[in-house]
């Protein structure tokens, strides 16, 4: 079958030299889908950083805006990390993802890289189900002046440090005061980061076609101080008040270190990430499979 997509880029966790679920290196599999894809017509280009670490030499590169002006998708090998951190800066430019896991499947890396010529072939041939993801804009303010911005896909969380006590946070939905809360920290997820660090946390599973943000506190002081879900419209405000060596996540990449007064502030992004999944895909499947449900019923 030959390709609906016309210039596909090939982005790996170079990181990882490994022999994957299948046996191979990261590079074998990366040469693997790409000799897959030109068979069906692709133009293929690796992301530059990928080509170099692995030594692949013999194929058009390009960095990210360059994949993200001129290519119609973009298919990333590795496991949900990888796809959270390219997620992030291709969805300024609206191209679709499809992930192939080099391991254990996983919640937004669904095609298992075994056998993925099975699964990927009638996806480029244009089988496929389209899931859009919501971002975070998050914003860090000083005595009135922003020193720090992030996107995020999975979570914004404020965190005590490592050695100190709790941390005491005044949380604010669209201006309005909620409530000081003392704790370890502090979650604000996406419907994506509610089966992450949320979900450890006691935050609830939210179905991603929700708008919504959940607020979750971290082995809060007073127990009363229950997770929540809230429109994804709102802007939620969490001024640091009390407490040593705080700092701020955005999905456990970017930090920045807080003092107090420092306001973090999150909205909606205006962009979104666009998934692609195979037909028939089911994000209750994905529970099922990666959160075992149904083990041990006859």
């Amino acid at each position: 079958m030959k390709s609906k997509f016309r210039q596909v880029a090939l982005i790996g966790k170079y990181q990882a030299t490994s022999a994957g679920s299948a046996g191979v290196s990261s590079r074998q599999a990366l040469e693997k889908i790409a000799h897959f894809l030109m068979d069906r017509g692709c133009d293929v280009a690796f992301e530059a950083d990928t080509a170099a670490n692995m030594g692949l030499n013999h194929y058009n590169t390009m960095d990210v805006a360059t994949i993200g002006e001129t290519c119609d998708l973009c298919l990333v090998v590795g496991g949900d990390g990888t796809m959270l951190g390219i997620g992030r800066q291709m969805a300024q430019y609206g191209v679709p993802l499809i992930g192939i896991n080099q391991g254990r499947l996983g919640f937004i890396t669904d095609i298992p890289l075994d056998n993925f010529q099975a699964t990927l072939g009638p996806m480029l041939a244009g089988h496929f189900e389209e899931d859009h993801r919501s971002l975070m804009q998050a914003h860090v303010f000083r005595d009135g002046q922003c020193m720090y911005s992030a996107l995020a896909m999975n979570d914004v969380v404020v965190n005590r440090g490592a050695t100190s006590g709790m941390v005491e946070l005044r949380v604010e939905v669209d201006g309005h005061f909620v409530a000081n809360q003392r704790a370890d920290g502090l979650i604000i997820a996406t419907p994506t980061g509610s089966t992450a660090y949320s979900l450890s946390a006691g935050g609830p599973l939210l179905h991603p076609s929700i708008p919504g943000w959940i607020l979750v506190p971290i082995a809060p002081h007073t127990l009363s101080n229950r997770p929540i879900v809230l429109a994804n419209v709102a802007e939620i405000a969490i001024e640091i008040v009390a407490g040593r060596d705080a700092s701020a996540n955005f999905d456990m990449h970017s930090l920045a270190s807080l003092m107090h007064g420092d306001r973090i502030v999150v909205t909606r992004s205006q962009y979104q990430v666009r998934f692609l999944h195979p037909k028939g895909w089911s994000y209750f499947d994905t529970l099922r499979e990666k959160l075992h449900w149904n083990e041990g019923v006859a």
